[in-house]
């Protein structure tokens, strides 16, 4: 437990009890017609609770998550606005002060599912960043495509988009592994390593642009499956690939879904790629959420494992993205930055996950 939670803790929850506050309402479904239909379930999923009920709460260093917080109040949600000027203009000087400002300011709330389970699934995911070429030549045979303007090319599956030459003009870059190239467009956005003719490395980013509305399939179960591949992973999917360099079409056309890129500057490589919140990620306190049942920019208690271990992960993130397979009230990704460690922990993270929302007293969520 950090330092200032060990007394700091039960101090903070006994001034607060004797501040007034208004009354706890459960949160209502919006009355936004863009939101889903599931809205009205989404009041069930969330239950109010106390502070003492966050596990692990006093033990998070609250300001390494400040600054994702301050991106969130760059766009914040319908309830914010006076939370995220009191935070502008009063950063708190350490984790006490933090913890204090969001005790009095925002309630806990449990999120779970339709049959009342806390427990849902945390997963990971990560920008990669790749060597590339401009030029088709060597081993850098694999294309990424812009977003066709014409909706019937935007549509064809990845078989067509191969052979179509009208797809020529689209292609931004070339990847020397097809494998790296299908887990770029599964994380959605990446980073190109790109030298010139002098020599020189330039660093850009390709975000996403949309897809051609095909269903996912994956190709490393398909291929498990027929037993050409003992371990799922990325390396053995490339090395796979080195090995069987006739079957890799037919093996990538298993799914049809291509993503289409937009390529952005990069001025500052520590700056991560934008969620859907349209703020930058931050490596380790973003997380992607299902936005029928979380509003973007909520922050979020978070609690799990580390990847491939029983060491609690407890911390402070906020919701800031959404992914296709980001489903649920307690379902979140965490986002781990770009780097190969990050790509590392993407990759094992699969573990239980409680979650609760944390929201201004007195305002009424609208996921």
């Amino acid at each position: 437990m950090g330092l200032w939670a060990r007394g700091g803790l039960a101090v903070i929850l006994g001034s607060l009890a004797a501040c007034s506050s208004p009354p706890l309402q459960p949160p209502s479904p919006s009355p936004d017609p863009a939101v889903t239909a599931a809205s009205p379930k989404a009041a069930a999923r969330w239950v109010a609770v106390g502070w003492q009920d966050l596990p692990g709460w006093g033990s998070d260093d609250l300001l390494a998550a400040w600054p994702a917080l301050l991106a969130s109040c760059q766009r914040p949600a319908p309830g914010w606005a006076e939370f995220c000027a009191r935070v502008a203009l009063q950063p708190p000087a350490d984790a006490m002060e933090a913890a204090l400002l969001l005790m009095k300011h925002l309630r806990p709330w449990r999120l779970q599912t339709d049959n009342g389970e806390a427990t849902g699934l945390l997963t990971g995911y990560f920008e990669p960043q790749l060597a590339a070429s401009r030029q088709r030549q060597g081993a850098y045979q694999w294309p990424l495509h812009a977003l066709p303007a014409d909706p019937v090319l935007r549509r064809m599956p990845r078989r067509d988009i191969d052979a179509h030459p009208r797809f020529a003009a689209l292609e931004l870059a070339y990847l020397d592994d097809p494998f790296a190239l299908l887990q770029l467009q599964i994380q959605g956005s990446g980073r190109l390593v790109v030298r010139d003719a002098a020599g020189a490395e330039r660093i850009t980013r390709v975000a996403f642009a949309g897809h051609n509305d095909q269903p996912f399939q994956s190709v490393a179960r398909t291929l498990l499956g027929r037993g050409e591949l003992r371990d799922a992973s990325w390396p053995a999917l490339s090395e796979w690939a080195r090995r069987n360099p006739a079957k890799v079409r037919d093996a990538l056309a298993v799914n049809p879904r291509v993503v289409y890129f937009r390529e952005e500057a990069l001025p500052d490589v520590t700056v991560g790629p934008r969620g859907a919140q349209g703020v930058p990620l931050t490596p380790g306190r973003s997380v992607a959420v299902d936005r029928s049942f979380i509003p973007l920019g909520a922050p979020l208690w978070l609690d799990s494992t580390e990847p491939l271990s029983p060491t609690p992960l407890r911390r402070l993130v906020l919701a800031q993205d959404t992914g296709g397979a980001i489903l649920g009230a307690v379902r979140a990704d965490l986002f781990w930055g770009w780097s190969d460690e990050a790509a590392l922990q993407a990759g094992r993270t699969k573990q239980p996950l409680r979650l609760w929302a944390l929201w201004p007293a007195g305002a009424i969520p609208k996921p």
